[in-house]
């Protein structure tokens, strides 16, 4: 056995390796000590290998599911290897001491799950490959639970954004990939090549070409067909369903690097859960699908005006009518995750409850196509959606006809197969209900002849039926006239067969194995016909997701009292009444009212600099606004009473930092690698929201860094910009920046509390209120007042000297700096090209090198 478990465990490689053993399966050596401590169960032993004792631990076949979430969940991959013959194939194979047959039929990974108990139903589960060709990168991505295939070309500085966006389970890569950081699983190089990634997307398809679904370059198949491979290598035979690939271009959709969407809490908060995140605070979908979809537009906000005008037109609709918004959410509540349930039939793990989910969930979806059909003039989104709701009449009649009303999860027990659908099987049945009752009769007249009247025929599954009485009653039966023969003693009870019951019990058996089987190849009939049409099928789960998520918003903008946003090709950024929807619920749970704020970024006044007090809602007001842009490209209505923006390309948020000491980056280095960033991509299309740059240095340095900052944001990103600070002196900067200007948040001290209004308003803040927070936070009294006699010696030393920003009135502003930088230097460029190194005598040189000194000394 010994011999055979090791072989397939060096085919398992780096999975855990699930040994099925009767009804347990069994872990050995370094993979029961490592589950053993992961799953908190008994480490055993079992025989020696190489003169040691063997680590061993089991769990029940029946709760593996369980158990292999949690190993999932600890970051570990679990192979199954199961018995592929039975012990009587065994004995016949190779004589009675044969070892049944093992191998692995599946490998189990946080990126291939499709059961119901491993997975979120509010989330997507995402396995990605990045694929690298010709100097080019893409990511293919697929959702094994529903199908769902998609690649994107990227840029490669933006494979992490992307990953970022996706929020993958699984990230596999070649063993030569220039990411390999960022992958959690390695394959061979060989898996992405894109010639053999070509071949195997044509043999998946079944296509003679690839041109049906759009321009793949190298990079795509390197990615796809990585991708590809690596479930193929997972599914042992039986490849998960993915739909035709849908190519994607990096310019759909608004760009939003990791640390923004970290910062934003777009999906989830910087504590990895969705509780607290602006997905959590709109979510109002009814269907796991609807929670899913929302999630992917949240995380990838549209680029395209009119797409992003046609969700909103579908959102409308349901806002403006709540009584048929009503009654859409009622309907799409009762439906099951038809997606789903497809994703577990196409992958060999489904079962007759996914069969009934398919029958009706597609049965309500036909109901709500017609009740959509009914709408008169209906928005271009729904009459896109709305024939993908019908089109599966034939199925849902065969569903109905083969399936009973409730169909159970497991069909190794038979009896999902409707009555009346097969005759065949109902005389079968009726056999085995037959040779039931005649048992029954069997242990009355059993109990009459022997006079034993607690005597019962009972079933198990190694005796089959079999007679049980009271030991104490037991004496008469084993007489060998008695016509009982004698088959099991235990503690209390005596065990027997006759020749009658074994008769009978054999038709009772013979029928219903007969009848399992027949059920099973309805079964297997019936997945054939549902996965013949799953391309439709999984058409309408996404039509169903949509209307959910657009009823859900609907639902959200009408108790919120949201605007619907107003999309215009220039680059502007109009909010009245903007509110922070997340900090507003948790605001409003406590019975307070959250101030609503205005924001008006025009070309005349792109660059807010908004200085105040700690605490005083700066952090929020930038948030809220780009949360505000999100949403609105997204298809949402938005928390404010008006808004009209121009589309925003990037997104930029340097709010907060952390030290990341794994890349060994102190919290002011991660805050100038995320400055750098948005200085390098930003775009005059682009929105970038900046809180206390240059607070993680020394003063001089940080006010220097801010200063140089902002100038470089109005002089050359020229992007909208809100910029929060505590170096009052930046304000100086509106009288040489024409787009800047000065905004404040609103305090005062009232018999000596500070009292933070939260209003934002012109011009810059009178004074930070320093010491006011510090004594609103619980500071002593003591420290305070020594504080204070230390600010009034440095306020007095500022005015003598002119403060921080002495001096900086003379400067040029940043082009101008850089010009004049640029001209030294193309000086010396033109002075060096003029050299002929090579002609030039050790004399010649030095009096040349010399020159170029004086030269920079000039510049």
């Amino acid at each position: 056995m010994m011999t055979q478990y090791l072989g397939l465990k060096a085919e398992a490689q780096d999975c855990l390796l699930f040994y099925r053993m009767g009804d347990f399966f069994e872990l050995f050596m370094d993979d029961a000590r490592i589950a053993a401590g992961v799953l908190d169960i008994a480490l055993t032993a079992r025989g020696e290998h190489e003169g040691k004792p063997i680590p061993m631990c089991g769990v029940p076949v029946h709760a593996a599911t369980v158990y292999l979430q949690r190993l999932i969940k600890a970051g570990h991959r679990v192979a199954i290897a199961e018995q592929v013959e039975s012990p009587a194939e065994a004995k016949a194979r190779g004589g009675s001491k044969a070892l049944v047959a093992r191998a692995i039929v599946r490998v189990v990974t946080a990126g291939t799950l499709t059961e119901e108990a491993l997975l979120d139903a509010r989330s997507d589960n995402w396995c990605v490959a990045i694929g690298e060709a010709g100097g080019s990168v893409a990511i293919a991505a697929a959702d094994v639970s529903t199908g769902r295939f998609e690649i994107v070309e990227v840029a490669g500085d933006a494979v992490e954004a992307e990953l970022a966006r996706l929020g993958a389970a699984e990230v596999v890569a070649s063993e030569a990939s220039a990411f390999e950081e960022a992958a959690t699983t390695l394959r061979p190089k060989i898996d992405f090549d894109s010639g053999a990634g070509e071949a195997r997307l044509k043999r998946l398809y079944g296509v003679a070409t690839l041109d049906g679904f759009g321009q793949f370059g190298r990079a795509r198949l390197a990615a796809a067909g990585g991708l590809v491979a690596y479930l193929e290598h997972n599914a042992k035979g039986t490849m998960p369903f993915l739909r035709p690939p849908r190519i994607g271009r990096a310019a759909e959709t608004m760009a939003i690097d990791a640390a923004t969407r970290e910062s934003l809490e777009l999906t989830c908060t910087t504590g990895g859960v969705r509780k607290g995140s602006l997905l959590d605070a709109v979510d109002r979908t009814v269907t796991g699908a609807g929670a899913r979809l929302l999630g992917a537009d949240l995380g990838a906000p549209l680029m395209d005006k009119a797409a992003i005008d046609a969700r909103l037109d579908l959102v409308r609709l349901f806002h403006d009518d709540q009584a048929a918004r009503e009654r859409l959410r009622s309907t799409l509540r009762a439906l099951p995750d038809i997606g789903r349930a497809l994703g577990r039939l196409a992958a060999g793990r489904g079962g007759p409850r996914d069969l009934g989910q398919l029958r009706d969930g597609l049965d309500g979806a036909w109901s709500l196509g017609e009740r959509m059909d009914a709408i008169g003039d209906p928005p271009v989104l729904l009459r896109d959606i709305a024939p993908r709701l019908r089109g599966h009449g034939a199925l849902i009649d065969l569903l109905k006809r083969a399936l009973v009303p409730s169909p159970p999860i497991e069909a190794s027990d038979g009896g999902y197969i409707a009555a009346g659908y097969d005759a065949a099987l109902d005389d079968l049945r009726d056999a085995g209900a037959g040779g039931r009752r005649a048992i029954a009769a069997l242990e009355a007249e059993f109990r009459t002849a022997t006079g034993v009247t607690a005597l019962k025929i009972r079933h198990n599954g190694v005796l089959g039926y079999h007679v049980e009485v009271p030991a104490r009653a037991a004496d008469p039966l084993m007489k060998p006239e008695s016509g009982f023969t004698h088959r099991q003693t235990l503690a209390g009870v005596v065990r027997f067969n006759t020749p009658a019951l074994h008769e009978v019990a054999a038709k009772v058996s013979q029928a219903g194995a007969h009848a399992l089987a027949a059920e099973a190849a309805h079964l297997e009939e019936l997945t054939a016909q549902a996965l013949a049409g799953r391309e439709a099928i999984a058409a309408t789960a996404d039509a169903l997701a949509r209307l959910d998520v657009a009823a859900g918003l609907a639902e959200r903008a009408a108790e919120g009292a949201w605007a619907r946003p107003s999309l215009v090709d220039h680059a502007c950024f109009e909010i009245e009444g903007g509110r922070h929807p997340v900090v507003e619920a948790a605001v409003a749970k406590s019975g307070d009212r959250f101030v609503a704020n205005d924001c008006n970024l025009s070309e005349a006044s792109r660059l807010w600099l908004v200085t105040g007090p700690n605490m005083g809602g700066k952090s929020t007001f930038l948030r809220q606004n780009a949360l505000i842009a999100v949403l609105a490209q997204a298809g949402s209505y938005v928390p404010a009473t008006k808004a009209t923006l121009g589309l925003v390309d990037r997104l930029f948020s340097r709010v907060g930092a952390s030290d990341n000491l794994a890349r060994g980056r102190s919290t002011f280095m991660v805050e100038m690698v995320e400055t750098a960033a948005i200085l390098a991509q930003a775009t005059p299309r682009s929105f970038v929201i900046l809180d206390e740059v240059g607070r993680g240095t020394s003063t001089y340095d940080g006010l220097a860094i801010a200063w140089a900052v902002v100038e470089a944001i109005h002089e050359d990103n020229r992007c909208r910009c809100l910029f929060a600070t505590h170096y009052h002196e930046l304000t100086r900067l509106a009288e040489r920046c024409e787009a800047l200007s000065l905004h404040h948040v609103r305090a005062r001290e009232w018999k000596g509390e500070l009292v933070l209004l939260h209003e934002l308003a012109d011009g810059p803040a009178d004074r930070s209120y320093g010491l006011a927070v510090a004594r609103l936070a619980g500071m002593s009294p003591v420290t305070v007042a020594r504080a204070k006699a230390v600010l009034a010696k440095l306020e007095a030393g500022r005015a003598k000297t002119g403060g921080l920003a002495a001096g900086l009135d003379d400067l040029p502003l940043f082009a101008a700096a850089a010009q004049v930088e640029e001209a030294a230097c193309d000086v010396l460029r033109e002075d060096l090209a003029k050299l002929d190194i090579d002609a030039m005598s050790p004399r010649d040189a030095l009096d040349a090198l010399y020159r170029l000194k004086a030269l920079a000394n000039e510049g």
